[in-house]
This record gives structure tokens, sequence and C-alpha cells, in this order.
């Protein structure tokens, strides 16, 4: 894919046929880092990381990227105190009521991956209702990953393989990488060409396991809520570097 003419006008890459990933993930991490730096609440963090997440949409949407994938709240984020867990949820909501109309307006599609139907009622009624409005958006997509494990997501697939098996569905012989694939909550979409991650860190945190396997990963010293709009093109300037084999040679 080439990257978006709004893109090129501005000067923001050195050649009219720089590749272009086609879905890009993202791990958000250091809000709480950032904040302990500021001598902040947790929640402070929290609050400035959903600004970043404004700039990389907008910033998406200018470079052509056509899905993007954001790790907003894992499985594992519920063993965080109480009370930053509600701020996370009140956040969610709030930002869901702030931003629909913005979604709306810019054509995105919002989608949802996780195990969505354990969240509190208010956050989740916000997101379904976002969902629901901007389903016949055909700009970008972008998917929250809300109370999301890739290690569940994979557990229910095989729970629903397993189930038609049994009902004599389907033959063991038949289940294959494409099948497991098309009972991930991730059917809909291809998987991620790119994967950024901010704050330094070296590793995954159970997010989009399967999907990854031939992923490019861009590592971002900085933390989430610094993160910017030319951070993110920086990153997909350094993808279009790369050579992507697949195993081959």
């Amino acid at each position: 894919m080439q990257l978006a003419g709004a893109a090129l006008n501005a000067g923001l890459v050195e050649s009219a046929t720089m590749r272009v990933p086609r879905h890009v993930a993202v791990i958000m991490d250091g809000n709480g880092r950032w904040a302990a730096q500021r001598s902040l609440p947790r929640v402070a963090g929290h609050e400035a990381g959903s600004r970043a997440v404004g700039e990389v949409v907008h910033a998406a949407i200018e470079a052509g990227v056509e899905f993007l994938t954001l790790y907003a709240f894992s499985a594992e984020n519920w063993k965080r105190p109480r009370a930053e867990v509600d701020s996370l949820m009140r956040l969610l909501a709030r930002f869901l009521d702030e931003r629909t109309g913005e979604i709306l307006e810019k054509n995105v599609c919002l989608k949802a991956i996780g195990r969505v139907w354990e969240l509190p009622e208010q956050p989740r009624e916000r997101l379904e209702r976002a969902i629901r409005m901007s389903a016949g958006n055909n700009g970008l997509t972008v998917i929250l990953a809300l109370n999301y494990s890739g290690r569940n997501e994979i557990t229910d697939a095989v729970r629903e393989i397993a189930r038609k098996v049994r009902d004599r569905e389907m033959e063991p012989e038949e289940i294959t990488p494409d099948v497991i694939a098309a009972h991930l909550d991730t059917r809909e979409w291809p998987d991620p060409d790119l994967l950024i991650r901010t704050s330094g860190e070296m590793r995954v945190s159970n997010f989009l396991l399967w999907q990854l396997s031939y992923t490019e990963l861009y590592i971002s010293p900085k933390l989430w809520p610094d993160f910017t709009r030319e951070d993110f093109l920086d990153a997909l300037r350094d993808y279009a570097r790369r050579e992507r084999r697949f195993g081959g040679v």
C-alpha cells in the first residue's frame, strides 16, 4: 500500500511509494511511569495516555492505515488496585462519550476484542453504542482490546472447536491453522503487519499471541503519553525499510 496523499503533501516521507502496513497494533505502555515521574497519581497518566490515542488515530488515518488495534485494558489489569481499575473504567466511559462524535465525523469504524461482556455496565454500554453507531463507516477500523488476553482468546477458540468436534460438526483432521484463526476474536481482520510497543519494554504481554507470528516489532523508548503523531509516522517509516520474508529467503 502506498502512503496516503495527505501525508505525502505534508512532506512526511521520502518516497511516494513508501509501503504502509495495513494493520498496526499498539501496546500502549508507560502511563503509570509517566505519572510517577511527575509526582502525579496514576490516573493522571492514564488521562494523558487517552490524549495520545487521539494523536495516533489521526496519524493512522493520515497515513492510510486500514486497521489499528490498541491494547487498552488487559485481563491481567483487574489485579491492579480497585481505585485504579475504577478510574480506568470511568475514563473509558468518558473517552467514548467525548470521542464518539469525532469517530463518526472521521469515518472511523470502532470494534472491540476480548471478554467485553465482563466490563462494568457503564463503559460496556458506551462501547456497544459507539460500535453500533459507527458500524456503517468505511474508513480506519479501530479495534480496542478490552479485558483481553491472548491466552484466553486461544482457549475460547479451542473450546468452540472442541464443541464442534463433540457435536460431529467437524472432524479432528479438519482442524487447521486457518480453522483456528477463524475462531479467534480477530477473524474479521488481517494479522498485524506492525506491532508498536512504547516505554522500551521487550515483551508482547499476552497480546495477540497467535496473530503476531510474523509481525514486525517496533519498540519506542517513549512512555505512551509522550508518544506523538510524528513518533507513529517514524514507526511506519522504519517498517517501510524492512524486508518481510515470512520464513523464506
